[in-house]
């Protein structure tokens, strides 16, 4: 509860403040936000504790990783510029790994499809140019023809135009979560697997892991959709709720999926392919289902459907696994970003939606700068955390 504190967690708190001559943050979740966080406070020097509850359903560990904000329908410019600025920072991300002994996270640079049809081409181009010529991570935007489209991504059976933006990319959220994690633990960050809650006193004090109490001079929570049970009893209200999402694995064994493009249809659905003759597609946008942890048979048919009339070659795949992941959905499409006044030293990062892996490694970078009391390097002012 706020405010309460254990004779345990007294001793507790006074031995880690003997120890500790440097700032300690307590990362509160360890999705692509939180381990990103975790990692940039780790390689600042600053004691790092990440907890973890290993809820079942961690968006990361089910999301595509498709990495392409210039071909976004997103008109909202504030959603924007974070999404241009978590993709251009994974060029910085992926360098400071690979110092840190890791190179691989399934992240290539493998070009994206966006299919449109004739009538909308002139347009359509026209708006994604627009963005790629303000971004040079995007190269030449260019409209390329349903043959060629279909030889880039061979199951495809779109005979329209398709928008090339070579500059798109793909992740593997899993890879690059444990690399970050790996990567702040040879930083010497800890990791704490449990149930946490945050204790303050007028300001942050620590977290308590189950019966463990771990003193903080600051505490990120980057809980993702279990975030608002975790802060109400500080008081602090997040409009945050989980949109469950369920996304299939395929295998096409023997093809030679290395370099597919990323496939963005003409609906809220994807296709992209990974380097073990892996295709993913997906993904359902499930509201009021709660934590509801299961494949459904209407979310099957849904992703399958979708895929198929997309791209029948896929007929013949094998199945190899459906995941879900619980998507933190906020008021609306930009995330929730920023320190919480009325608790100091309290700072959250949520409300990723669908854009968490493109996002997810600059928003916790940004909410570790926060947490150490660096300037975040953005206006912050449109993801106010409690709007």
């Amino acid at each position: 509860m706020n405010g309460v504190r254990s004779q345990e967690s007294e001793e507790s708190e006074e031995e880690s403040m003997e120890e500790g001559r440097k700032m300690r943050v307590v990362v509160v979740g360890c999705g692509i936000a939180g381990a990103a966080a975790g990692y940039e406070l780790a390689r600042s020097g600053v004691d790092v504790v990440l907890v973890d509850s290993r809820n079942p359903g961690r968006a990361t560990s089910a999301g595509a990783g498709i990495i392409c904000p210039w071909s976004s329908g997103v008109e909202d410019e504030d959603w924007y510029r974070m999404a241009l600025a978590g993709t251009e920072f994974y060029e910085e991300l992926r360098a400071a790994l690979a110092a840190d002994g890791e190179s691989e996270f399934g992240y290539r640079r493998t070009g994206s499809l966006l299919l449109v049809d004739e009538a909308e081409s002139t347009e359509a181009l026209a708006r994604v140019a627009e963005r790629a010529e303000k971004s040079p991570l995007a190269g030449e935007v260019e409209l390329v023809s349903a043959r060629r489209a279909r030889e880039m991504f061979p199951p495809l059976a779109h005979d329209g135009p398709a928008i090339h933006i070579p500059g798109g990319a793909r992740l593997d959220g899993r890879s690059v979560r444990e690399a970050m994690c790996r990567a702040a633990q040879r930083h010497g960050a800890r990791f704490v697997e449990g149930t946490a809650t945050i204790l303050a006193d007028g300001a942050v004090r620590g977290v308590r892991v189950d019966d463990v109490f771990f003193g903080a001079d600051a505490v990120v929570v980057a809980a993702g959709a279990w975030a608002p049970r975790l802060l109400e009893p500080l008081g602090v209200h997040v409009r945050v709720a989980p949109q469950r999402g369920q996304i299939m694995h395929l295998r096409l064994p023997g093809v030679d999926t290395v370099n597919w493009p990323v496939v963005l249809p003409r609906s809220k659905h994807y296709l992209l392919a990974f380097d073990d003759s892996r295709v993913v597609v997906g993904a359902t946008r499930e509201d009021d289902t709660g934590f509801d942890h299961r494949i459904t048979a209407a979310g099957v048919a849904e992703v399958l459907s979708e895929a198929l009339s997309v791209a029948p070659g896929l007929a013949d795949a094998t199945h190899v696994e459906t995941r879900i992941g619980f998507r933190p959905v906020g008021p609306d499409v930009k995330p929730l970003l920023g320190e919480v006044p009325q608790v100091p030293g309290l700072v959250v990062v949520n409300g990723l939606g669908a854009s968490g892996l493109m996002i997810g490694p600059y928003v916790g970078t940004v909410a570790a700068r926060l947490a150490r009391g660096a300037d975040a390097g953005i206006d912050l002012t449109p993801y106010d955390p409690l709007r």
